[in-house]
């Protein structure tokens, strides 16, 4: 627990204001008694505990000495850490508003305050809070599988003698584990978001481990084709489970925070990466590492609740009756990861072929101009979700192509300053772009539909692949390759901009008539840690 205690000498008007429940940070209702200190307690909002108490003496002058106490508790697991001092900062700096002379009080006693980038547009109550942190915590987990052989492929074809072309084929192949995150996804419709999240982040630490005693490439790729595939099912339910948890005004803030901390974990497999360095096996020691996820599986296990819309009736649907949404969000990302698959996998052969980086080197590159795209995530999000989807999706695509394909032309510091644009860019639109999939269908084919989604997606990185690597020895270097695939994400943007409907602000019941029928409907809440 957090404690905040400002004091000030104000007047009666200042007094009257800090004597008003708040509706910024918190909701309030006044609970102190008639007479002593007024107290202030939570209503709603993300909070496990918050206490506001306001205690005043009489001055000689006529004004009052004010001593403001708020004791809080962030509902958030894990991550609330980080929000504490934001928020202990937001407490002291309403005070002084509060209780400066001239103060408009309308300004933070009334109303919604402006939120300040870190938060969500739209408040969260104790449940979604609990639940955006543990879904989080879990998508560490998932971040690092999904990286995994890309990040350590060329050391592992190094030991094995394969080429950039059989790299390709490898890392193509490995992505037809999505026929089984498809079928787990879609056993999620009937059995539930939370067993099969965990059973899938659980299967896939275990099978990627099995990948440390490959005796080559093809048997690496195997062993990745099954922990691929359910760390793709892991990573399509965290979407699923975002969508139906969080209001409507916050949906694409939540995936943005949890595209962050996959990152995290996609980043820990480049800090882990030197290890590949370490001789001619060090590169298996990045494929034990997952066991460690475990740990974490059982600990969410023990959070982590059912959806409440899963929980709710809902209505039965079929793909049949969704054929157009299907098709427009399945082109559009089928496009994309014409281009997005070998710029990003590729870039490790990239640096250590073209450009003479060892582990130790991609490593630094991978940090200094990935890193700071945390920030493109966390603003895309938050300006998709009080701008709308479209325009920020449609910009950061054109914006993160272009600076990509100019970052492989080009040597030195350029290099390293047109990467870290493209990848800004590209994470602002990261979050505009996978809510589509969670919000565009009802409950009872939400997870059956983003696995076909994901398998269109799969196959456009497959085709991108394939291609990127037989264009690579044909022309000598990647390059070439990537600008002509280039014109895949061009192909979204107008999709994008021309055809996928506005999103934001909407509750998925609106966006899906099937569940409008059954969306007053509340059923008891479930406790958040059961």
């Amino acid at each position: 627990m957090s404690t905040v205690t400002c004091t000030s000498d104000v007047d009666d008007a200042a007094l009257a204001r800090l004597l008003v429940p708040r509706t910024d940070l918190v909701t309030e209702r006044a609970t102190g008694p008639a007479t002593g200190p007024a107290t202030f307690e939570l209503a709603q909002g993300p909070y496990t505990r918050w206490i506001r108490e306001v205690s005043s003496e009489p001055l000689p002058d006529g004004r009052h000495h004010v001593t403001e106490q708020v004791d809080f508790r962030l509902a958030v697991p894990i991550w609330g850490v980080l929000f504490v001092w934001p928020i202990r900062h937001r407490i002291r700096r309403q005070h002084r508003e509060l209780t400066a002379p001239g103060h408009d009080p309308g300004r933070v006693t009334t109303g919604r305050t402006r939120s300040a980038f870190w938060e969500p547009p739209e408040r969260l109550d104790a449940r979604a809070a609990g639940v955006l942190g543990t879904i989080c915590t879990l998508s560490v987990v998932v971040g690092y599988l999904g990286t995994l052989i890309t990040q350590s492929i060329t050391f592992a074809s190094s030991q094995f003698g394969s080429s950039t072309a059989e790299q390709s084929g490898a890392l193509a192949a490995v992505r037809v584990g999505v026929l089984l995150a498809l079928v787990l996804v879609a056993l999620a419709d009937r059995r539930g978001r939370r067993l099969l999240l965990l059973c899938s982040v659980a299967a896939g630490c275990i099978t990627a481990a099995a990948g440390a005693l490959s005796p080559n490439l093809w048997v690496l790729g195997l062993t990745q084709t099954v922990s691929r595939g359910f760390s793709t099912a892991a990573l399509l339910l965290l979407a699923v489970v975002a969508a139906e948890e969080m209001p409507a005004g916050c949906r694409a803030y939540a995936v943005s925070v949890m595209t962050l901390t996959a990152a995290l974990g996609a980043g820990m497999c480049v800090w882990f990466l030197p290890l590949a360095d370490t001789g001619i096996n060090g590169w298996r020691i990045l494929y034990v590492i997952p066991l460690a996820g475990l740990p974490v599986v059982v600990w969410t296990a023990k959070h982590l609740p059912e959806t409440l819309r899963f929980q709710r009736p809902h209505a039965r649907a079929v793909l049949a009756g969704h054929g157009r949404r299907l098709w427009l969000l399945g082109t559009g990302l089928f496009c994309a990861s014409l281009f997005v698959a070998p710029a990003s996998q590729l870039q490790n052969q990239f640096l250590r072929a073209e450009r003479g980086f060892n582990a130790a080197h991609i490593t630094l590159f991978t940090l200094a101009t990935s890193t700071p795209a945390g920030l493109g995530v966390i603003v895309g999000g938050h300006l998709a979700d009080i701008h709308g989807r479209r325009i920020v999706a449609a910009v950061g695509t054109v914006g993160g192509t272009v600076c990509v394909v100019i970052s492989y032309f080009v040597r030195g510091w350029p290099m390293w300053a047109w990467s870290l644009a493209g990848t800004m860019f590209a994470a602002a639109a990261v979050p505009a772009l996978a809510v589509f999939g969670p919000e565009l269908f009802p409950t009872g084919l939400r997870g059956k539909a983003n696995g076909v989604l994901q398998t269109a997606a799969v196959a456009g990185s497959s085709i991108g692949l394939l291609a990127a690597g037989a264009m690579a020895d044909h022309f000598g270097r990647i390059g070439p390759g990537l600008a002509l695939l280039a014109v895949g994400p061009m192909i979204l943007v107008v999709l994008v901009v021309r055809s996928y409907p506005e999103t934001a602000h909407r509750e998925l019941e609106q966006l899906n008539p099937e569940d409008e029928a059954v969306a007053a409907f509340v059923p008891p809440v479930q406790p958040w840690g059961v």
